[in-house]
């Protein structure tokens, strides 16, 4: 497994929505995405989680179901190459 940042930036006034899907709906990870752990900045207005997966394509299909919501940006942790 590879270890990922991600970087969530909440659209403006999103915040709520996002949290209230998460509670309703969970993290909506595609299977072989792997949740590690988060926090946010005391703004509430960004959101940092590690996340760990060998299938870094996923990350695309994940972004896409909160993409209405949320900004992403990806930055690989450790290298991904072999």
């Amino acid at each position: 497994m590879h270890t990922y940042m991600v970087i969530e930036r909440f659209k403006d006034g999103c915040w709520d929505a996002a949290y209230d899907r998460f509670h309703t709906r969970g993290r909506l990870l595609p299977d072989g995405l792997v949740y590690v752990n988060s926090w946010a900045n005391r703004e509430a207005s960004v959101c940092y989680q590690v996340m760990e997966t060998d299938q870094p394509e996923l990350f695309e299909e994940w972004f896409d179901r909160w993409a209405d919501l949320v900004d992403f940006e990806l930055v690989a942790i450790d290298d991904p190459a072999p």
